[in-house]
């Protein structure tokens, strides 16, 4: 299989595969437990139907929205993950290039390998800092003032990591970042030549956000469920999370927003936005889906905070369905780390441009031209 090749989703999970050692390729695509969660995110919008309209007129189509203040030529974006140059050595680069050339945000995380002022240089379009607040009260200041003067437009702090989830494929892989020298590893890496030298090749693999602070993650080796457990402030709540909020002074978001009650206080601590999501079912597993919470929270807050669904999506019909209910835009992880796995910037960008295009196409058999034509009147649901 080549890039060419690759028409969804799934086809870029298959590249990915073959082209990732073992256990790097099974961080991305593992997740807590069982994995009950992680597959229910996708099954969730099975059991909702679209309802199409005819006859509208559709051959010119607007798909862009505005949300937290940031106008996006299209209703998804490249919500932030950790550790990218360990699936492609580009990493955040690519990503954020990908995101510009499709007039979209992209999300960057502490735990990124690629430092804000760099991607602020790089690219225009709008930016989210995702923001781990750690027990090391210093290392919070920094993080928060090295995106407010890289003028990052969105901060996101993560709340649904209070402690690691239990990725038992990491636990079965060995897997750490950076990754660990073993005879397990170094085989994995043998039989991936063109990744290991890539890897080993190009400038040595860091945590800028992190390196001056800890050395978890850049020069000691840990799994991301011991460094969740270990390096975050398990002591943080409401009031932690509305002085960071006061603290940033503009477009503000929490991450990991599953219940009406916390979607209410984030609209009473100051949040302009809320991204409904479980980790992508790495943490709790059994746990809702976000688009089975979506229209409650919707229905609770969606005119007083934007709702962003996050988690699951595969599809441009996915996409729709959340619009539908009214989420303001949709994000996602794996939708773009499989295709920078696969092959860099161009990987993502065809990743990108495929859901464009299904988007589009789908927009126009459902018979609308802009995205606020879409409603629940537009949805059906089956019993499960």
């Amino acid at each position: 299989m080549r890039l060419p090749d690759c028409h969804s989703f799934k086809d870029f999970r298959m590249l990915a595969k073959r082209r990732l050692p073992g256990p790097i390729f099974h961080y991305i695509d593992g997740a807590a437990d069982d994995e009950i969660t992680y597959r229910r995110n996708t099954e969730a919008y099975d059991a909702c139907d679209l309802v199409p309209n005819v006859l509208a007129g559709v051959d010119e189509v607007d798909m862009g929205v505005e949300v937290m203040g940031q106008k996006l030529a299209m209703p998804i974006y490249c919500a932030p993950t950790a550790l990218q140059r360990l699936f492609h050595h580009d990493g955040e680069r690519a990503v954020a290039k990908a995101a510009q050339k499709f007039g979209t945000m992209v999300g960057v995380s502490s735990l990124g390998t690629v430092s804000v002022e760099e991607l602020s240089e790089t690219i225009s379009t709008p930016k989210m800092f995702q923001f781990y607040f750690h027990k090391d009260r210093g290392l919070n200041d920094a993080l928060l003032e090295r995106a407010k003067a890289a003028k990052f437009d969105v901060m996101a702090l993560t709340v649904d990591t209070i402690t690691g989830g239990n990725r038992e494929r990491d636990l079965k892989t060995g897997f750490t970042s950076p990754p660990r020298l073993t005879l397990q590893s170094l085989m994995s890496f043998a039989a991936h030549p063109m990744w290991a030298l890539n890897y080993f090749t190009h400038p040595a693999f860091e945590l800028p956000h992190l390196k001056d602070h800890v050395s978890a993650g850049t020069n000691l080796a840990t799994s991301v469920g011991d460094y969740f457990s270990t390096m975050l402030d398990q002591s943080m709540n409401w009031r932690d999370a509305e002085e960071l909020c006061a603290k940033w002074n503009g477009q503000f978001a929490l991450k990991g927003i599953m219940s009406v009650a916390d979607a209410k206080r984030a609209v009473d601590i100051g949040c302009t936005g809320i991204m409904v999501s479980n980790h992508g079912g790495r943490q709790l597993d059994g746990s809702r889906a976000p688009f089975d919470q979506l229209a409650e929270i919707v229905d609770a807050v969606g005119d007083q905070i934007d709702v962003i669904c996050e988690g699951g999506i595969q599809r441009g019909t996915h996409i729709l369905k959340a619009l539908s209910i009214g989420a303001k835009a949709c994000s996602g992880g794996r939708l773009y780390l499989y295709a920078l796995a696969a092959a860099g910037q161009a990987g993502v960008e065809r990743a990108l441009g495929n859901l464009r295009a299904e988007i589009e196409r789908d927009m126009k058999l459902m018979g609308v031209t802009k995205i606020d034509q879409l409603s629940v009147e537009n949805l059906r649901f089956r019993r499960r």
